[in-house]
């Protein structure tokens, strides 16, 4: 069973069109997430598998609507003992522990707001997120590095009151051994005070320019995610959704809690520490038999350079990606080797899927970002703010409804922030696409990261495409470099394969791979290879670090 038909209109649809005009998505003015979805299947069906969790060192447990509902109601308890409540911020820093559910579901229940973060943050980075959300309480992983700039952090923000980590460690309370104390009956008085447009969630955005901004997300927002999972993730009931993402990104929103549980998909969780081992992630894939499979490109990169004939895959019924965009050449060595195709999504931190390729309704075309989603009025527009014709670059924009389902409520005390992306009607998501005949978008690059050079307009990810189809590239980003007679001109700098040594001969047979691959005034003029590209603390590529390194 699943609860879709509470919160939509419908959930089948003759095609695209029919899907995106008519699918809507009807919000209770009090709807709580926790309550309405969580407690609600945990009521009609006590033993319905909600999360299935392993870890690295070979731990596993299975938890059940009830189970989740049970320890909820028990964090929830603990929360208010340390005076925890209603709009009070917790920075909730638990990598992939399966406490990271209980915690977000005891949150939405008392109205707190849970500002996920990832493990990797530094003092200097948590004392900003502290001192900028007002954090009132840190609740961690048990971890020594952590652990400590979470306390110097703490000395020098004095909004926070209580440090909490799984397990015991000097100066933290033991959220183990706190939370087992805990009644399992939660005053039902707290149901009656969240509103469907309270802020459940405040994530830090991992933008590639700039200090991480603070975008605020409502309990309605998570309803807006039925599209997400159901209609582009292809989530089912009683599947079992796996989407590789630690759960300090808001990429966990989208693919592991949300839309899966409205959908009655459990959600499957690899808890692992260290570097990515791809042969692992596929073992558990075979193990656990899961269903529907999203990860980024990058994850799929590695793949194709695994024997993937070595797994049984036969259990996966969907592969999606999000995060960046795809390389056709990735998708075409994925389904050669695994005869799956990859679903691409599209959207932000502050959205859910704006669009992708909704597999029930429309053929995939590769390194298409697919079409809308019916949640979003989607326009391409100029520099002038006009919108663009087919086949011309603009800025994907979204014209506003009232309500907008699907979109963040705005940056937390930034009104003019928000007022930057959000004017005239439309909000500007400050990335180009163009849009083609059959109605697919194509993503070009961000914004800032188009080269004009002798008076053509470059995208990188056309660039990166063609680079990607050789053997010898493994990574690469493209950027502008002045020059004085065209303005600017390409760079690739590159991350080489296995096997693979930098030399004048292959920087010469890359740049004809890309006069061949793709129109010949795109070709990287410059070609550097790296051990590494610098990337922000979720992965996404720098390409600004690397322009400010070439200008000194």
């Amino acid at each position: 069973m699943d609860l879709l038909d509470r919160f939509t209109n419908a959930t089948q649809f003759k095609d695209y069109k029919d899907f995106y005009h008519n699918f809507r998505l009807r919000v209770p003015e009090g709807f709580n997430f926790a309550y309405d979805v969580v407690d609600e299947y945990a009521r009609l069906a006590p033993e319905k598998r909600a999360l299935v969790w392993c870890d690295d060192l070979n731990e596993e447990r299975t938890f059940t609507f009830a189970d989740i509902k049970r320890l909820s109601d028990k964090t929830a308890n603990f929360f208010l003992s340390l005076g925890i409540g209603k709009g009070d911020a917790v920075l909730v820093i638990l990598q992939r522990r399966w406490e990271y559910w209980t915690t977000l579901m005891a949150l939405s229940k008392i109205g707190a707001v849970a500002i996920p973060a990832t493990h990797m943050l530094m003092e200097k980075d948590l004392v900003y997120r502290m001192e900028k959300a007002n954090v009132r309480m840190v609740v961690a992983v048990n971890e020594e590095e952590l652990c400590r700039n979470i306390r110097k952090a703490a000395a020098r923000a004095s909004s926070v009151r209580r440090l909490a980590c799984v397990g015991e460690r000097e100066g933290f309370l033991d959220f183990t051994k706190e939370t087992e104390k805990q009644s399992e009956v939660l005053d039902a008085a707290y149901r009656k005070e969240t509103r469907a447009e309270d802020v459940l969630l405040v994530y830090f955005t991992s933008g590639t320019t700039g200090m991480p901004k603070m975008a605020m997300l409502s309990q309605r927002y998570t309803l807006a995610h039925i599209v997400t999972a159901k209609f582009w993730l292809n989530c089912t009931d009683d599947g079992l959704h796996f989407t590789l993402a630690e759960t300090g990104w808001a990429k966990a929103s989208w693919g592991k809690l949300f839309g899966q549980w409205l959908c009655g998909s459990a959600v499957f969780v690899y808890d692992f520490h260290g570097k990515f081992e791809p042969e692992d992630l596929l073992k558990h894939i075979s193990k656990y038999g899961i269903t529907t499979f999203c990860a980024p490109p990058t994850v799929y990169r590695f793949m194709i350079k695994t024997d993937l004939s070595k797994y049984d895959l036969s259990s996966i019924r969907y592969m999606m990606t999000a995060g960046e965009a795809l390389n056709p050449e990735i998708y075409r060595q994925i389904m050669r080797k695994t005869g799956h195709a990859i679903y691409e999504g599209f959207g932000q931190t502050e959205t859910t899927a704006v669009c992708a390729t909704f597999s029930q309704y429309m053929e995939i075309r590769p390194g298409s970002m697919g079409k809308p989603s019916p949640l979003y009025y989607v326009q391409l527009l100029n520099n002038e703010d006009m919108p663009v014709e087919e086949g011309e670059t603009g800025e994907i924009c979204i014209r506003l409804r009232d309500p907008q389902e699907g979109l963040f409520s705005g940056y937390y005390n930034d009104d003019a922030l928000t007022d930057s992306v959000r004017y005239d009607g439309y909000y500007h998501l400050g990335d180009l696409a163009y849009r083609d005949s059959d109605g697919y978008y194509w993503f070009v690059g961000r914004k800032d990261d188009i080269i004009k050079s002798s008076g053509y307009r470059i995208g990188p990810f056309e660039v990166e495409s063609a680079l990607m189809e050789h053997p010898a590239v493994l990574e690469c980003a493209i950027t502008a470099v002045p020059d004085e007679l065209r303005g600017q001109i390409v760079k690739a700098t590159v991350v080489l394969a296995k096997g693979f040594e930098g030399s004048d001969a292959l920087v010469k047979e890359l740049q004809n791979h890309v006069k061949k691959t793709t129109a010949p005034y795109k070709y990287p003029r410059i070609v550097e290879f790296v051990k590494e590209l610098p990337k922000t603390i979720s992965g996404k590529i720098r390409r600004v670090e690397i322009r400010e390194a070439d200008k000194k």
